[in-house]
């Protein structure tokens, strides 16, 4: 198996409609920035609503597979078109995809030499935390425009890491959903990740199930300019609703579920942060040395880079100055992962933008890939997970979170 291209994705959502359309319909809901398309797949049409987004980051490619198997799947079982419908954006961020080239990744290396990721204000989720109403991407409107149509009670958007484990954020509380999403974790053996620097500081409902803190707890980063509480996770909330966010990693880490206390969490933590701001120096070394050989310098991919860049600083002073959030070894690795992606994400973008015009500055950042990349799957005894158990369980822990939310919707 191999990820789709958006073109493919949507020929699959043609098909489907085409072969069940009393059932099953697909309409463009919306274009992106550069005017490509945006659909929606629709299956039944009952009033209470499964709103489920992919590709909302374009570095994270499964969920385009696990939505297609979640259609078929709520086409093929009409127990799950009981009193609900489902309906799937195929893609928040079409121009993103098309600037992240992962078809079948063999390493992290791999995975790296085709990477975006775009900078924070662009990213359709992100940007209400980020931007003014009055300057939100087409992408964003879109999808608050389709959760205020449906009215969903239950939006899921499909994320993954490149190397970890599974878990779940949650909006409000699903009760319930901890054994099925544990469960499905175990037969697949991808480990759940119960310290995710992503959810530090939330109260968990089970392992690797994290919910939202209330309005006015300060966040564990106080240095990042996005706020989970301002992003269209919360739209549904107007209705009633809430979003759940299912991650699945591409590769595994059995380091990221160990919930023994760490014997010096601070002062690891403090290394951690050193490392990120020798590393992202050693980026920003080769970028200014390459800057006046650049013609265009608000070109996606750079603006991404230098934005990952520029959060450094505050990050490294951050873990810092601020106590541990979890005193756990999953959490302590966790972070460690994270510390390890924004220099390496940069790099490798950055390393695309030079090739063909400084191509000396773009084979010293080639070679911090590659370093980055092994160290980075070394340190976490990286294990490539199955394509279709990524989508298997990511298909279940969608189906789950449906089904027990439906018990507390109106």
């Amino acid at each position: 198996m191999r990820y789709p291209t958006v073109a493919e994705q949507v020929s699959a959502a043609r098909e489907l409609a085409a072969h069940r359309p009393g059932v099953c319909t697909l309409r463009q809901v919306g274009a992106s920035r550069a005017g490509r398309p945006l659909y929606l797949l629709s299956v039944g049409r009952a009033r209470r609503a499964v709103l489920v987004v992919a590709g909302a980051h374009a570095n994270e490619p499964t969920g385009s597979c696990t939505l297609l198997a979640l259609a078929r799947r709520a086409l093929q079982e009409r127990e799950l078109r009981d009193g609900i419908s489902w309906h799937f954006l195929l893609c928040a961020d079409p121009d993103g995809a098309s600037l992240h080239v992962t078809p079948a990744p063999r390493s992290l290396f791999d995975y790296h030499l085709g990477f975006f990721r775009p900078a924070g204000p662009e990213q359709p989720e992100w940007a209400p935390s980020l931007l003014p109403p009055d300057r939100l991407p087409p992408e964003t409107r879109t999808l608050t425009g389709v959760i205020d149509e449906l009215r969903p009670y239950l939006q899921v958007t499909l994320h993954g890491t490149d190397l970890g484990g599974s878990w779940v954020q949650l909006t409000k509380d699903v009760p319930g959903l901890a054994e099925p999403f544990a469960k499905s974790a175990a037969e697949l053996h991808i480990p759940v990740e119960t310290g995710a620097s992503d959810a530090a500081g939330w109260p968990a409902s089970g392992p690797g199930v994290h919910v939202m803190p209330a309005p006015g707890t300060g966040p564990a980063y106080p240095s990042l300019p996005d706020d989970a509480r301002h992003s269209t996770w919360y739209h549904a909330h107007r209705y009633g609703g809430l979003t759940a966010v299912v991650e699945v990693p591409m590769w595994a880490s059995d380091l990221v579920d160990d919930p023994a206390p760490h014997p010096a969490p601070a002062a690891a933590i403090g290394r951690l942060a050193r490392r990120l701001q020798r590393d992202a120096l050693e980026v920003t070394r080769v970028l200014d040395g390459a800057l006046p050989r650049l013609t265009d310098l608000d070109g996606p991919l750079l603006r991404a880079a230098r934005w990952g860049l520029a959060l450094v600083p505050g990050l490294a002073d951050d873990l810092v100055r601020t106590p541990p959030a979890d005193r756990t070894r999953a959490y302590v690795g966790s972070v460690d992962a994270f510390a390890r992606r924004v220099p390496l994400r940069a790099a490798a973008m950055l390393r695309r933008v030079l090739r063909g015009t400084d191509d000396r500055a773009a084979e010293q950042l080639e070679e911090l890939v590659a370093t980055w990349s092994d160290a980075f799957a070394e340190r976490f005894r990286a294990r490539w997970v199955p394509l279709e158990h990524q989508i298997e369980h990511q298909s279940r822990t969608v189906v789950a979170a449906a089904l027990h939310a439906r018990e507390g919707a109106s």
